[in-house]
């Protein structure tokens, strides 16, 4: 953990999912699981985790298009969390008005803001938007360029490939902070992470499957590009995203999550050319050295301090998104990794760090 980091940070993401799987009974409607967001907004605020995320999607089964506006929403709720999307796909938006939208976050919640901008796993805001995705590299880095940009100075004289250019145009509202923060999310491009750290970023990867101590060598290559740039090591922050679930009882865990899990899997997996998901798929997932964080408190929490001993990270989000787990179940879940999961993991990080 770097010195800047006063306790290790645990928080939630979530895409906002609202699909109904057969024979698991309805989902709810993107209106309700909006409302919910915001509930488990104000219940990880009391509770005391750090940070909420929402990643932003535009299709039939995710309920987020517009992460900025329900943020603002659970900032009006909120006194101490930080809120940032998870992730903005920046390729497809405009870096303007992704400022404007964070900046006026920013503002209702004095100051809690944060982007984390990447490229998107998910494609259909390209169509939507008027995007090709023969650019899909060349938009992003333009677009994270003006974003940094803008971030940085009140007025901005910029031009590009893909937007108007701007000619000495004030921006505002501008941020609490100064500089609003922007992460890099990334699901393991190597290009992405030395990009990071060449700017001098904070980075997100996003570990969904296999053994999360494999990401060492990136994380690696980040640290390198952000020391090798000159960037003050004390400011470096890691962190890592990963699907999971926490109930009372390893058994009452597994009962809701992995019929939810293996449905939300094999619909993502015949879009992506996957293997049906079996149980022995996420036997071996939620094993201590596997990606899924599905149990108790005390086994999640254990899973979570050695991730941070393998990859040395600052923040950790566990990814709750499941529309076919009831809200009830998905609130225990955040109470009990702010109760439970958060105060064994910062003991833990706390006394291995003072050594």
């Amino acid at each position: 953990m770097t010195e800047s980091a006063s306790h290790f940070e645990l928080g939630i993401s979530t895409f906002l999912e609202a699909k109904p799987y057969p024979g698991m009974g309805g989902a709810y409607s993107h209106a309700e699981r909006i409302r919910n967001s915001v509930e488990e907004m104000t219940l990880a605020d009391q509770v005391g985790l750090d940070v909420y995320g929402i990643g932003e999607h535009h299709r039939q089964d995710y309920a987020a298009s517009a992460p900025h506006v329900i943020l603002a929403a659970g900032a009006a709720t909120t006194k101490n969390i930080r809120l940032t999307s998870a992730v903005t796909v920046l390729s497809s938006d405009d870096p303007v008005r992704v400022y404007q939208g964070f900046s006026t976050v920013d503002a209702v919640s004095n100051g809690r803001a944060e982007i984390m901008a990447g490229r998107g796993s998910f494609i259909e805001s390209f169509p939507l938007f008027g995007y090709s995705l023969e650019d899909y590299d060349e938009l992003f880095d333009e677009k994270l360029e003006l974003l940094l940009q803008i971030t940085k100075e009140e007025k901005v004289t910029w031009q590009g490939n893909h937007r108007a250019a701007i000619d000495n145009q004030a921006i505002y509202p501008r941020a609490v902070q100064d500089p609003l923060p922007v992460w890099i999310a990334t699901g393991g491009n190597p290009q992405s992470a030395i990009r990071a750290g060449v700017l001098g970023l904070p980075v997100c990867f996003a570990i969904i499957g296999g053994m999360p101590e494999r990401f060492a060598p990136l994380v690696e290559l980040y640290k390198e590009a952000y020391n090798r740039a000159g960037h003050d090591p004390k400011k470096m922050q890691i962190a890592t995203h990963s699907h999971g679930f926490i109930s009372d009882t390893e058994v009452r865990a597994t009962e809701l999550f992995y019929p939810a899990q293996q449905a939300m899997m094999n619909v993502i997996g015949r879009e992506r050319g996957w293997p049906p998901y079996t149980f022995e798929a996420f036997d071996a997932a939620r094993s201590m050295r596997g990606a899924l964080y599905v149990g108790e408190a005390e086994y999640v929490a254990e899973k979570i301090i050695l991730l941070h001993k393998n990859l040395g990270l600052t923040r950790f989000f566990l990814h709750v998104d499941t529309s076919a787990i009831p809200h009830k179940d998905m609130m225990r879940a955040i109470e009990l990794l702010g109760t439970k999961v958060a105060p064994i993991v910062r003991k833990e990080i706390a006394a291995s760090t003072a050594k």
